[in-house]
């Protein structure tokens, strides 16, 4: 059977665990070549690796800090050197902190926008300069900026901003036929959706439950395919009509 994403090569940031494995996973099925980036947990990161190549796919774990941006550059080249140009690249790694605004601190604030916002500007930069003409770019947001919920205001600001990176690089990239899309899951079945608020979750959807990371991956899956070549600088929900 054809895969539709056969002989090309993708980076996923953060994909050694959630919605980036899942993503990392999904692509490597339909034929691409995966980096799987992680800034810890590299026995995660290889199970990852081993489960992609297990299944017959290609894949490498390569560690950096996306928040810092010699380390992106590293990424970049590494990924380069050991599965040749790059064709797509998923933005999604990320950090929370919720806490009120008035008991937040500049230390909490950088470490969120160094993670989210910065990391994420400097990732989409070396993949305006590195990713092949007709290529794609990904970043996962939230479905959260589009929700009205306390406590949030340093993960949402951050993802804001890298909503508003999305819509200028599309315009930025579209004469290279190169697509630039956020991608926002609801209520995901992940480590980072305490139990307390699952219920609460599930009954917010019409489905009456939360979402399973390899429903995400599926529409990354789409948006990093050739199906996808027009739809670009758009902000597309997977939250289960949660938003």
């Amino acid at each position: 059977m054809s895969k539709q994403l056969s002989g090309k090569v993708a980076i996923v940031t953060g994909s050694s665990r959630g919605i980036g494995r899942a993503i990392a996973e999904r692509l490597a099925a339909e034929g691409a070549a995966v980096v799987v980036n992680y800034v810890r947990g590299e026995q995660a990161a290889q199970e990852v690796v081993n489960t992609i190549r297990g299944s017959g796919g290609q894949a490498v774990a390569i560690q950096a800090d996306v928040a810092k941006p010699a380390e992106v550059r590293r990424l970049f080249a590494e990924s380069r050197t050991a599965l040749g140009a790059l064709d797509i690249v998923v933005a999604n790694a990320g950090v929370a902190v919720i806490k009120s605004i008035a008991e937040s601190t500049e230390e909490e604030f950088d470490h969120v926008f160094d993670a989210n916002a910065k990391g994420v500007f400097f990732t989409l930069q070396e993949a305006a300069r590195q990713v092949r003409d007709g290529g794609r770019i990904v970043v996962v947001s939230t479905g959260g900026t589009r929700m009205l919920m306390s406590g949030t205001a340093l993960y949402l600001g951050s993802k804001g901003a890298v909503e508003q990176f999305v819509r200028v690089l599309s315009r930025e990239l579209g004469p290279r036929n190169i697509t630039v899309n956020a991608l926002s899951p609801g209520f995901t079945d992940t480590d980072l959706l305490p139990e307390r608020d699952r219920k609460v979750a599930a009954g917010m959807s019409p489905f009456a439950r939360i979402g399973e990371p390899a429903e995400v991956a599926s529409v990354a899956a789409f948006l990093a395919s050739d199906d996808a070549r027009w739809v670009t600088g758009q902000n597309v929900g997977a939250g289960g009509g949660v938003f």
